[in-house]
């Protein structure tokens, strides 16, 4: 009974189907020559400028030199054009002419960050409707895996060594000291240290505002010793209170460049940094293991300012969250100085 209910109405809709198609002088056979109408999908040239215009200021910055590349080799093809295949040829294209350096892994990072760079581009094509989520290339192109950091702990004899090179050779030891002692205490990265204003100086309670990669903040209790320093090199050098802080002797702000200048002196100083390819960012791997031995993983997180994620262990850790006073405890003990809020 339902099978002839089924077949009945099928019937009638074909019939339907047929008088409509006579009523508007058509045949079934035009609708099969007449190609569907297309969507318009702009150019790689036409779309990248849109895509970095609404990205973040540190998406625009990791991606921006990979979308510059993208737009040479396909500034005129459609989004929908490159295959799966082409973005490998064109990640291996990349890879082969990339810049080698003494810490070079094979161009491993350019290819991740390319497929990255692509990903973010077909991600917001998706969301403009321009392309389906099924036929988004970039998704059956894998990241090369991501082989173990390089970087460690620094010795206290190296650090102490890293310090006293800082202090004494250069054209501003005052500014290379300070921009030390803040990594090492705070073991924050260098877009923190960087977006760091007077304004966001507690000197009542030693806390500091970061903000850093992923628009993520927090409150990181300093020594009382790095706090009157920072304050007196923003009266100094005349940093306005909702301006960057670390600033050059002239008052212009620093940029990254001064890190990099910072560390090649540094290795021509004291060989073995160039040899091990020392960064600030070893900094940040020196305190945080200390916290981490002397304070446990909870604190040594919350340190680090680690945001959750999606996996077990950090579900886990949103029950054994250090609080900002247990840091401060640390940065006492690490400092060998009190601090309010220990």
């Amino acid at each position: 009974m339902t099978s002839d209910t089924t077949d009945t109405a099928s019937t009638v809709e074909l019939e339907a189907a047929r008088l409509l198609l006579d009523r508007m002088g058509l045949r079934p056979e035009d609708l099969l020559a007449t190609p569907r109408p297309t969507r318009s999908v702009p150019t790689f040239a036409e779309y990248i400028p849109i895509v970095s215009g609404a990205v973040s200021t540190g998406t625009r910055r990791a991606y921006g030199s990979y979308w510059t590349r993208i737009q040479q080799q396909w500034g005129e093809r459609r989004l929908d054009e490159p295959t799966p295949t082409e973005i490998k040829q064109l990640v291996q294209h990349i890879r082969s002419n990339v810049v080698i350096r003494r810490n070079g892994r094979g161009g491993r990072s350019a290819a991740e960050h390319l497929i990255a760079a692509l990903r973010c581009l077909y991600r917001h094509a998706e969301d403009d409707n321009l392309i389906e989520p099924n036929d988004n290339p970039a998704k059956k192109v894998p990241k090369p895996r991501r082989l173990p950091s390089t970087r460690r702990a620094v010795a206290d004899n190296r650090l102490d060594e890293i310090n006293h090179a800082a202090a004494t050779t250069g054209n501003d030891p005052e500014l290379d000291t300070l921009i030390l002692r803040l990594h090492t205490e705070t073991a924050c990265r260098r877009g923190g240290a960087l977006n760091l204003r007077p304004q966001d100086l507690d000197p009542t309670q030693c806390l500091i505002y970061l903000r850093e990669k992923g628009e993520t903040a927090r409150r990181q209790p300093i020594s009382p010793t790095l706090m009157r320093h920072l304050q007196r090199h923003a009266e100094q050098r005349h940093a306005p209170r909702d301006g960057q802080l670390l600033r050059y002797a002239r008052g212009k702000p620093i940029t990254t460049r001064r890190y990099d200048h910072l560390w090649e002196r540094l290795g021509k100083h004291l060989p073995w940094v160039a040899t091990q390819q020392i960064s600030i960012h070893w900094l940040r791997h020196t305190t945080l293991t200390w916290v981490e031995r002397n304070f446990g993983f909870a604190v040594a997180r919350t340190y680090a300012g680690h945001t959750d994620s999606t996996t077990d262990a950090a579900t886990t850790t949103t029950y054994v969250r250090a609080t900002v006073e247990e840091v401060a405890k640390a940065v006492a003990a690490l400092t060998n100085e009190p601090h309010p809020l220990a």
